[in-house]
């Protein structure tokens, strides 16, 4: 499963295995409270829940983003930004979207207006290519962590490192030797694997991202990591599975454009 939050059209999307299986008109934040854009797991889930910070106010369907007050749930929705950074859905939607959902749902919100699109499969975790000499090895895997959950992966130009999550706990990590700079951020879940390999949607974060065109085989060329990584990597991947590149680093929190790139527990990387 995974969830788009467009804050620009006030609309979410639902897709399962990359197939969009439902739609709502949603109210994010309004100004003062925006609402975070990035990439977030669902960390928590109550039927009846009430606010903390915000006189008990009810959040039915309460499916929590992050541990500092940002969540989907059912609310009012008077056709414009209207939260305190909540994503507040239809009572109806947010029921039926609550009875679908696990916790460690994948969670995209986004100010671009873009349809995502197909994107072919990406070599850093689907195809074989040659050992850079540069890369000697030297990866962490340890998927005892979360045997089991949603899976993501996070691929950072700025620390030249991959990190592999599953249901918000990081399970491994890489080094990663990339032939160009990576500009901006943006993701890709798995649709579904057929004859033709992995089929991948391409979802930008930012309405500062180029939208359009997926990105070619050449493009995920660029990208290398030990033989050994990719191939314990490749034999957890299943449709669903989200990654995430982006320019920034996941430690230095110097973000030009604030990104959660994943929120998984307490600690959000930023």
């Amino acid at each position: 499963m995974l969830l788009i939050v467009n804050l620009s059209t006030q609309r979410a999307l639902l897709f399962r295995n990359g197939v969009p299986i439902g739609a709502s008109t949603v109210s994010t934040g309004k100004p003062g409270h925006t609402t975070p854009t990035g990439i977030f797991t669902v960390l928590q889930k109550q039927v009846e829940h009430y606010s903390s910070k915000y006189d008990s106010a009810p959040m039915p369907y309460m499916q929590r983003l992050t541990w500092y007050g940002v969540a989907l749930h059912a609310g009012n929705l008077p056709g414009y930004p209207a939260s305190h950074g909540c994503i507040r859905l239809p009572k109806g939607f947010a029921k039926l979207l609550y009875g679908e959902t696990s916790v460690g749902m994948t969670v995209v919100i986004s100010q671009g207006r873009a349809t995502p699109r197909l994107a072919p499969t990406p070599q850093i975790v689907a195809d074989t290519v040659n050992d850079r000499a540069s890369i000697d090895g030297g990866f962490v895997w340890n998927p005892e962590k979360a045997p089991q959950g949603p899976l993501s992966i996070v691929v950072s130009g700025a620390d030249k490192k991959a990190v592999v999550l599953r249901n918000g706990v990081e399970i491994g990590s890489a080094p990663v030797v990339i032939d160009r700079a990576v500009d901006g951020t943006w993701a890709y879940t798995l649709r579904d694997v057929d004859s033709a390999g992995q089929h991948w949607i391409w979802v930008p974060l930012l309405s500062t991202n180029a939208a359009g065109d997926p990105v070619s085989h050449d493009e995920w060329g660029q990208f290398h990591a030990p033989e050994a990584f990719k191939q314990e990597v490749a034999s957890i991947v299943r449709p669903g599975t989200t990654i995430v590149v982006t320019s920034d680093s996941l430690v230095s929190g110097a973000l030009a454009v604030p990104v959660t790139v994943i929120d998984g527990d307490s600690k959000a990387r930023k």
